[in-house]
């Protein structure tokens, strides 16, 4: 009771959410799981490395909430080492496909590089599509049919994005081509001060909700509705990310793209 208490105190920090009309979630019960998120995480085959992380990413509560099920194909934008694919794939399972997309990895990632690629050669993992395709070509970031993906994630690196001056009308635009009607686009980030906008973009590796709610709705979204479970009072939003991972406060935003929607995105009415 009191970590739901403390959640909702911090999801009372920003207003953002209940401006867009979004419905607020709390923690979804542990009873009320569904059985192949347990399953994904509970997976005996897991890296050691991604259990340790576990803790403080909550992904059975998140995966829930996004509504990712067995048979669905979904995208993992960004996807890093790959933990979210991980989880993505064994819970769609064989009936389902996971396109996990990096940009071209610099020199001095050259260690996550080799990971994610080993990770995709792993046992379990043959429903995993690897894209390594850069940002700075939006068209080409999804290369799959329109309107064929049942979910695209992005994991606290939209922020990333913003960052380093991508075009991300154009990268809401393909998330929106290529999503089903109805399809949903899970973001995560790590939570900037309200007004901040880009600001900490770079430097504290945060971004403004306000600012990220107001960009993915232009391209047509509806933000549907936010859960708090990694909401964190104590975080004042100054913190740099880098020394609190897993302690930091994060937004979770369910964007759909609505029924009887066209397939471009961009200028939608919302």
């Amino acid at each position: 009771m009191a970590l739901a208490a403390s959640r909702a105190t911090a999801q009372s920090k920003t207003d953002a959410a209940a401006e867009a009309g979004a419905a607020s979630h709390g923690e979804i019960p542990a009873a009320q799981i569904p059985k192949a998120i347990a399953n994904a995480l509970s997976s005996p085959d897991r890296p050691a490395a991604d259990r340790e992380l576990d803790a403080g990413r909550h992904s059975d509560q998140v995966l829930a909430f996004f509504g990712i099920a067995p048979g669905m194909k979904v995208a993992d934008l960004w996807a890093g080492g790959g933990y979210t694919t991980d989880l993505l794939a064994r819970t769609v399972g064989p009936g389902g496909k996971v396109y996990s997309q990096n940009p071209p990895f610099p020199p001095a990632f050259k260690k996550s590089e080799d990971a994610w690629k080993a990770r995709l050669k792993e046992p379990g993992l043959g429903n995993v599509v690897e894209l390594q395709k850069p940002f700075d070509h939006p068209d080409d970031i999804l290369p799959v049919p329109p309107e064929s993906l049942d979910a695209v994630i992005i994991n606290m690196n939209y922020h990333d994005m913003v960052g380093r001056g991508y075009d991300r009308a154009g990268i809401n635009a393909a998330v929106f081509k290529a999503l089903k009607p109805g399809g949903v686009y899970g973001v995560i980030d790590n939570s900037a001060a309200p007004g901040s906008g880009a600001r900490d973009a770079n430097t504290l590796h945060r971004i403004d909700e306000a600012f990220e709610i107001s960009e993915i709705k232009q391209a047509g979204f509806k933000l549907e509705a936010v859960s708090n479970v990694l909401r964190n009072p104590k975080d004042d939003r100054t913190w740099f990310i880098m020394q609190h991972r897993g302690e930091q406060d994060r937004f979770v935003l369910k964007f759909v793209k609505p029924r009887g929607a066209g397939g471009i995105g961009a200028g939608l009415p919302h």
